[in-house]
């Protein structure tokens, strides 16, 4: 069997000796064929048959002697140019522009994977010679290993022995043959130094991590000096030996050391490997070089943490990060980068602009990569979370510095800031053992020491604030760095308290104090700013808004369900007057998000479920300290241009104050009236004004706003209108005076009773809204509602006047004087119709007046005459009369005045 594998081992080295060899017995022939090839256009070519000459001539001919053209086989050179008629020829002349490319335009060229492939179909036997001699080098320490036939220091030596005969050879073949793409060994060299380079690294990764032999540093320096003759090599050799060092490098790991476990020290070995095949590039700037090298790198990394498990976690984040460092400095060729060009989200924007630089691209892709793979391996334990963490800090805080020569680089710091978010919120949503430590912190002893991983999570979030604030200062994209500032801290803030629940371990009081530190932070933030950027104070606005937020946030933590409402009331009162005393017109931003937020309050959590049941000074605090804040801020805002804070603030007093009055009526009838008064006929009209007013509101911000949040608004304005009229709905029936019981009976005197609020209040509400709103259908909408909802009060009130409060119902008939009383309505409202049309010359009001009165008409002679007798019905028919005769004479005299009407 020995005597098979040794056999075996001298077929595999045979190989690719015998293809050099064949190599080399042709290369004479092809020098030949080469120079045969060269000679034959200079030994056959006549003056006939130049390629000068290839071009149809004119014979010459005489004016006496008739010209008649040779007789010639080839069908396109049988057209006569002169004798072909004029139009002939423009006709041909144009389909021969069509069919050919304009001069202009290059021709498109093979693929960079079509020019691989041409490549590879001519050349494969170069890959496969460089395959074999590669793998023989490998296989000789392997072979050793299985027979130990040889110790081990003799095996490394034969492998690095054999790899440096294999450079050797390579270098002589290219001293003395040459390594051109026109001479006959052409990449042979490649082929003999790649491999060579191979088993070097094989050898110093067997010496390491098969046998320890040499130490770390030895291992280290000599991977080092394998590298730096990589690099040389590649600038002295074509890309093949590129390809064949790099990939071979990365490969003789597994091959060697296939039956050993995984160790930390394979990430040195292939974090050199990646950096030769990146210096490679950085001399000849052969691109794929560094993809390659960079796409292995990061492979041959998650292959050994995956096959050493969490044990390696730590060293694999270290890699990552220094492969992320490796792709931005090696193209430099600088500790200071220095790219440049055009920005990555400027060519998204704009895809039909100038590609940003490959170097660019390549530390994208890298920092990308570096982070995904952090965020990864974070949930391995506390000790990958707080590796996790520093690496993308150190990363993050590195790009930004290295922007400031490299503007280029300046939007790759972001992907580390939002690895870090991303690592603290995973943490927290699966209770990781960092969350856990920190959660049970005083579980055993109150006296436990102050638990530190909220505040240094925290304290990142300020580090990078701090830092993105420093870079914003200098130039670039200031206004970009600036935001970044404002928000990368609040944001770890937000994520903290959404997945991690501080206030749960460290108190209400404790967590709200992080904030209010932030808060002053953002405070000296804006103040630098504002100094620097007279007149303009954008940034400094942004600061401001931060520092908002975050006393926003300390006051949810500490305050009250009401306490809480009047201070964002009292926020949106400080944004208008920072924004009157200093300019600051992104403080628009923070009113309409702190209205909108107030109303969401106000309505919704906790909203007027809470409102009616809360302590009645509570609820008046709530609402009328929202109301005094929203007026305040429109006073202050007066004669600025800021339409939209206006516009908030203007709807959402109005709105505020409707339901104030709505929840105020609702518990004052709550307390002198019997009963559940929740469920009453008034208590629904009142529910009514309080939705459809929110209703309106949103109407009025979508034609007065628009914006993206159009759809936004018209989805409430459609849920509030549907619970508003809902209600309106159930106390015109279910819950009717006039039809059921069930809503309970009208309470106080005529005129002043339930039926205002229940009927009087939505029709004028209603009327509003019509008055208001511009858009025509929902105008005439809003005014057919409220016409109809006035006509059902009026109705209710007059029964309830002769009927009282017990025979509400519409089956205990009717008494003569009601019946009169809706014929002198319904003649009053057309004598009022009447008047609006004489006073505004409108001929629809005078035609809707002569309607109603018909209908008053119709109902003393089809109702009132059955149901009167005696003297009130003849006192019924004689006020009919005259009022009829003097409508008439108005309208004459109307008619008269405005014939045109």
């Amino acid at each position: 069997m020995d005597e098979l594998l040794v056999i075996g081992g001298f077929v595999i080295l045979a190989i690719p000796v015998a293809v050099i060899y064949l190599l080399v017995a042709v290369s004479g022939l092809r020098r030949r064929i080469a120079e045969l090839e060269r000679a034959m256009p200079d030994a056959l070519a006549t003056p006939s048959t130049k390629i000068a000459d290839v071009a149809p001539r004119v014979p010459e001919t005489s004016p006496d002697t008739p010209w008649t053209p040779a007789t010639q086989t080839d069908e396109t050179d049988a057209k006569d140019p002169i004798a072909e008629p004029a139009a002939a020829r423009v006709i041909a002349q144009r389909k021969a522009a069509k069919a050919e490319p304009p001069a202009d335009v290059p021709p498109a060229g093979p693929t960079m994977l079509m020019r691989l492939g041409s490549w590879v179909v001519a050349n494969w036997f170069y890959a496969v010679s460089a395959l074999s001699l590669a793998l023989a080098g490998l296989f000789l320490v392997q072979y050793g290993i299985e027979n130990d036939f040889f110790p081990p220091t003799a095996r490394v030596l034969a492998a690095l022995g054999f790899g440096g005969a294999l450079i050797a050879g390579g270098e002589v073949i290219r001293r003395r043959f040459g390594d051109s793409d026109d001479s006959a060994s052409a990449y042979i060299p490649s082929v003999f130094s790649g491999a060579g380079l191979v088993s070097l690294f094989g050898g110093i990764a067997a010496a390491r991590l098969l046998y320890d032999l040499i130490g770390v540093e030895a291992a280290f320096a000599g991977m080092a000096a394998v590298g730096l003759l990589g690099v040389g090599l590649g600038w002295l050799y074509g890309p093949l030996l590129a390809a064949v060092g790099v990939i071979g490098a990365f490969t003789a790991p597994l091959l060697v050391g296939s039956t050993v476990p995984a160790t930390s020290w394979l990430f040195v070995y292939f974090g050199v490997v990646t950096a030769v095949g990146l210096g490679i590039d950085t001399i000849r700037r052969w691109a794929w070089v560094s993809v390659l090298s960079l796409a292995l790198g990061f492979v041959m990394g998650w292959l050994t943490v995956l096959g050493g498990g969490t044990d390696l976690v730590l060293g694999f984040q270290a890699h990552v990060v220094v492969l992320a460092v490796l792709a931005i400095l090696i193209p430099a060729r600088s500790f200071r980068p220095d790219h440049d060009g055009v920005l990555i989200s400027a060519y998204l924007l704009d895809l039909k602009g100038t590609k940003p630089a490959f170097p660019t691209l390549l530390a994208l892709a890298a920092i990308i990569v570096t982070s995904a793979s952090i965020v990864w391996s974070a949930s391995a334990g506390a000790e990958p979370f707080w590796m996790a963490v520093l690496s993308l800090v150190i990363l993050g805080l590195a790009i930004t510095y290295w922007s400031l020569s490299a503007p280029a680089l300046q939007e790759l710091a972001l992907p580390p800031v939002l690895a870090v978010i991303a690592v603290i919120a995973i943490e927290g949503v699966e209770t990781g053992p960092v969350v856990a430590a920190f959660a049970e912190a005083y579980a055993v002893t109150v006296e436990a020491d102050f638990p530190l991983a909220v505040t240094l999570m925290w304290g990142v979030g300020l580090l990078f604030s701090a830092v993105a604030a420093l870079r914003a200062l200098r130039a670039g994209l200031s206004l970009a760095w600036g935001l970044a500032a404002a928000l990368i801290a609040p944001t770890i803030a937000i994520v903290l308290e959404l997945t991690w629940a501080p206030a749960a371990t460290l108190g209400a009081y404790s967590w709200a104090l992080h904030a209010i530190v932030l808060a002053a932070v953002m405070v000296s933030f804006a103040l630098r700013f504002a100094r620097v950027d007279v007149p303009d104070r954008t940034r400094a606005s942004v600061f401001v808004l931060s520092a908002l937020a975050s006393i926003t946030f300390a006051l949810v933590l500490i305050l009250s369900l009401a306490a809480l409402t009047v201070a964002l009331a009292a926020t949106v009162l400080a944004a208008a007057w920072l924004d009157r005393q200093f300019k600051l017109p992104l403080m628009q931003i923070f009113i309409a998000v702190g209205v909108a937020a107030i109303g969401a309050r106000l309505v919704g959590d906790p909203g007027l479920g809470w409102a009616l049941d809360a302590p009645l000074w509570e609820m008046v605090l709530a609402y009328a300290g929202s109301l005094a804040a929203f007026v305040a801020s429109l006073w202050l805002l007066r004669g600025m241009e800021r339409r939209t804070a206006r516009i908030m603030l203007d709807t959402a007093a109005w709105s505020t104050l409707g339901v104030l009055v709505s929840l105020l009526l609702i518990r004052f009838l709550d307390d002198v009236l019997p009963g559940h008064n929740t469920d009453s006929h008034w208590a629904m009209g009142l529910f009514a004004v309080i939705w459809l007013g929110l209703m309106l509101v949103q109407i009025l911000r979508i034609e007065q706003l628009g914006g993206v949040l159009a759809w936004v608004r018209a989805a409430l304005a459609l849920i509030f209108g549907l619970v508003g009229f809902g209600a309106l709905g159930l106390g015109m029936t279910v819950l009717s005076p006039l039809l059921t019981s069930w809503g309970d009976q009208v309470a106080g005197p005529p005129l002043l009773n339930t039926l205002v609020p229940a009927y009087l209040l939505p029709v004028c509400l209603l009327a509003a809204g019509a008055w208001r709103v511009r858009h025509r259908a929902l105008r005439w909408g809003l005014a057919i509602v409220a016409i109809g909802t006035g006509v059902y009060w009026a109705f209710a009130t007059i029964r309830h006047l002769w009927q009282g409060p017990v025979r509400m119902e519409l089956t205990h008939g009717f008494l003569q004087p009601e019946l009169y009383s809706y014929t002198v309505a319904i003649l009053l409202t057309g004598a009022v119709l009447f008047y609006q049309s004489l006073a505004r010359n409108a001929t629809g009001l005078r035609r809707a007046g002569l309607v109603v009165i018909g209908l008053a008409v119709a109902k003393v002679f089809l109702i009132d005459i059955s149901g009167l007798d005696g003297l009130v019905r003849v006192l019924s028919l004689v006020v009919l009369g005259l009022s009829l005769a003097g409508l008439a004479w108005l309208n004459r005299w109307a008619q008269m005045r405005h014939p045109q009407n």
